[in-house]
């Protein structure tokens, strides 16, 4: 079971993407489970059922989603033993640190088959200068970005090539080794290479 987590600042895109690429990844034949901590948030019809003392949520296409139970490694440890999904999507809160996740996965390791897989952070390009002038929100925003193994700048659609640019540059201060990819969930820019990346193959976008 390998773990992947889409994390960024509240309102970066990510329960948007979590779903477009959880429906494409499905679609290539895997399993997909989606952690979150609301169900109810998830913006999408699907039946809510209890199931392994999970609060599940069925979106159809062959992905759930599934609620925090308790903490992150007991739902983790329920999904492994009971749905057995072949990838878990996490989203952490918009004020979480990925490092905090990754570690409880790395503990998971050592006694159930999981695996943890990339740590992709959004970047909002529509509000990068906001994210990174506010000394609080700055330091925040720049511990997830440091976490990240691939920085996602998202809704690029909504800026210029210039703004991108920008951006880029921005997150590359922050984090040099990171891969740096453009997302637009509109345009679709973005979503294959992900879904590779995620896969663990190189795609182009």
């Amino acid at each position: 079971m390998k773990i992947v987590q889409i994390a960024g600042y509240l309102g970066s895109g990510k329960t948007t993407l979590i779903i477009a690429l959880s429906k494409k990844l499905a679609g290539l034949g895997m399993k997909i489970a989606i952690l979150v901590n609301d169900v109810g948030a998830v913006p999408v019809d699907g039946t809510v059922m209890q199931e392994y003392g999970l609060t599940v949520k069925d979106i159809g296409g062959g992905c759930i989603c599934c609620q925090v139970a308790g903490s992150l490694m007991k739902t983790l440890e329920t999904l492994a033993t009971t749905i057995g999904p072949d990838l878990v999507i996490i989203e952490p809160t918009g004020i979480a640190v990925p490092d905090a996740i990754s570690q409880t996965v790395r503990l998971m390791a050592r006694k159930l088959p999981v695996e943890m897989g990339h740590t992709i952070v959004l970047f909002d390009t529509s509000r990068a200068a906001k994210l990174l002038t506010y000394d609080t929100l700055k330091r925040l925003v720049s511990l997830q970005i440091r976490d990240a193994t691939i920085i996602g700048l998202s809704k690029s659609d909504l800026v210029t090539v210039k703004e991108v640019e920008e951006a880029s540059k921005s997150v590359r201060e922050i984090n040099q080794k990171a891969e740096i990819v453009r997302i637009s969930t509109v345009t679709g820019e973005g979503l294959s290479s992900l879904v590779g990346r995620i896969q663990g193959v190189h795609a182009m976008s």
